[in-house]
């Protein structure tokens, strides 16, 4: 086992890489827009290792996202803002604040309370920091993928009673926003050129994908982890057309659709068969 001592060796190592005096080069050029884009994918391997099972990945990516935390707490701290011991600091205090059931005398009856005790106690941060925006989307974050935003905005609009009954109708919208997008669809068809037709195709498609984002929130079913699986599959189907078409001497990129649909055929008939 290791021990604390090692958080502050990463925090040296990362300070001798942005010292001007010999660090290293990449390092000295980054700044937080640069960064950030690594953080995110980061986040993402750490994703990717759970949804596969890979605890020895799940060490690494967890220590690479680590470096993103102390890299950005670097530059702070030359900057004058903060430092790492900070940001610790700041997150212990959010989280002992935040759990007044657990280090306080208070009580909750359940998750879903807790949740909403949670996004209470952030609503009184935001106030307490002067932030005037009173809706009940305040707070949502512009900075997480899209998905998550829809789902985050729709679980908001839903705890002041804006939400459909239950899947069903959402289904009925999905087929109704399937049909707008076909007919947007056609009007673009019908003249490529018009920019109007194609903002409202992006309009409709986006409305659909909402739609579907807002489906997977009432099954209860995480969007991110549906599309992880979703591309999954897909790749390792694709993976293993390319497969049989080296086999049998073929290439796919030579070969008419009616072949690639073939070979897709043969995949899912083996996939079958082997559960």
């Amino acid at each position: 086992m290791h021990d604390q001592h090692d958080i502050q060796r990463l925090i040296d190592i990362m300070a001798r890489l942005r010292d001007p005096d010999g660090g290293c080069p990449w390092d000295l050029e980054q700044d937080f827009a640069s960064i950030a884009p690594y953080t995110v994918e980061e986040a993402y391997e750490v994703a990717d290792a759970i949804d596969r099972g890979d605890m020895d990945g799940l060490r690494e990516e967890l220590g690479d996202l680590l470096l993103q935390v102390v890299f950005h707490a670097r530059m702070a701290q030359e900057a004058g803002y903060f430092a790492f011991g900070d940001v610790v600091a700041g997150i212990c205090d959010k989280m002992v604040g935040r759990h007044p059931h657990v280090f306080g005398d208070a009580e909750v009856e359940d998750a879903e309370a807790q949740t909403r005790a949670w996004e209470e106690h952030k609503r009184r941060e935001r106030e307490a920091r002067g932030e005037v925006d009173d809706s009940a989307l305040a707070g949502v974050s512009r900075g997480m993928p899209e998905w998550m935003r829809a789902v985050k905005l729709q679980s908001r609009a839903a705890r002041t009673g804006f939400d459909w009954p239950g899947p069903a109708p959402v289904i009925d919208k999905l087929h109704e926003e399937v049909e707008e997008v076909r007919a947007e669809l056609e009007a673009v068809g019908a003249d490529p050129e018009d920019a109007g037709a194609r903002a409202r195709l992006e309009e409709e498609v986006g409305d659909l994908l909402f739609v579907a984002a807002n489906l997977a929130r009432h099954a209860r079913v995480d969007v991110g982890s549906a599309l992880r699986r979703a591309n999954l599959k897909f790749e390792r189907r694709f993976r293993a057309m390319e497969a049989l078409a080296r086999a049998e001497g073929a290439s796919l990129p030579e070969l008419p659709l009616q072949a690639h649909e073939a070979y897709w055929a043969r995949v899912k008939q083996q996939e079958g068969k082997d559960r």
